[in-house]
């Protein structure tokens, strides 16, 4: 109604109608991720060109919180109350952000992931709520890449947790050594994971392609929507989980061999799995 009776008098009055252009909402960036051991979200990122390094995305962390290692490879240094800014931060898939801050200080929930063999890589840190809220993320665990879309949003100044809340995380530390003694420390190798880029869903035991991705591994090997996957190398694929399973800690570059019906007939395509960073 404002708007209205603004146009109305400036139309009346004869001066020129010019309203101020909405803003070009910033497009949509595909970032691929991976779901490790625990089932956490896992994207990679690059921090001033250094990395590419492994990040939990958590909203129940409050902000980017990196190690003290991850900070000194990145040549960013903390201020004295442990913060420090990042000349670039970019997410695998492209999404570089602006602004971008983290808590430097060791994570004794991260060392106790990486003491024991659960997470399946070496994790560097975590992306919380004041990098996650500045976007609009979907989430569809049977694709490989989460969609970030931006908005014209800046989360409310954190607020210190005060009281016990950051000595009761420190009280993680012995357990963590208590890990470390129990469990044997893994020998990590330096891998990307591979994606395929497709879409998929399952519908009565039938996994069947909804979508091929333009460029993609998928794309380049034949593989099209309407394709039902029945296998991939020895492994029975019935439900979507078994796809996701068979695919979790595929390597980028690695041939896997899927068995697939089209028309009604049975054919085998190899892809070989695209890299990241």
């Amino acid at each position: 109604m404002i708007r209205s009776g603004l146009i109305t008098l400036t139309l009346s009055l004869g001066i020129p109608l010019s309203l101020p252009a909405a803003d070009k909402p910033a497009p949509a960036v595909e970032v691929p991720y991976r779901l490790i051991g625990t089932n956490h979200i896992m994207v990679r990122a690059k921090i001033n060109g250094q990395g590419p390094f492994n990040l939990i995305v958590d909203t129940g962390a409050p902000a980017v919180i990196i190690p003290k290692f991850v900070a000194e490879k990145a040549k960013a240094k903390p201020n004295d109350k442990l913060w420090a800014n990042f000349e670039s931060f970019q997410l695998e898939g492209g999404l570089k952000i602006d602004k971008v801050r983290a808590r430097v200080e060791d994570i004794p929930q991260i060392e106790g992931m990486n003491s024991m063999p659960i997470a399946g890589v070496e994790l560097h840190g975590v992306i919380g709520y004041e990098l996650l809220a500045r976007f609009r993320i979907e989430y569809d665990l049977t694709r490989d890449k989460l969609v970030f879309e931006p908005l014209s949003y800046d989360p409310p100044a954190l607020v210190p947790l005060g009281g016990e809340g950051a000595s009761a995380i420190q009280t993680m530390g012995p357990i963590v050594n208590l890990a470390k003694a129990l469990f044997e420390k893994p020998n990590y190798a330096t891998q990307a994971r591979g994606f395929t880029g497709i879409e998929y869903e399952e519908n009565d035991g039938r996994v069947t392609i909804k979508r091929v991705l333009p460029g993609t591994p998928a794309a380049k090997a034949g593989l099209q929507a309407g394709d039902v996957i029945t296998a991939v190398k020895t492994n029975t694929i019935e439900s979507a989980r078994d796809l996701h399973k068979a695919l979790a800690k595929a390597a980028a570059g690695s041939r896997w061999r899927l068995t697939i019906t089209r028309g009604g007939e049975e054919k085998e395509i190899v892809v070989e799995l695209g890299k990241g960073l």
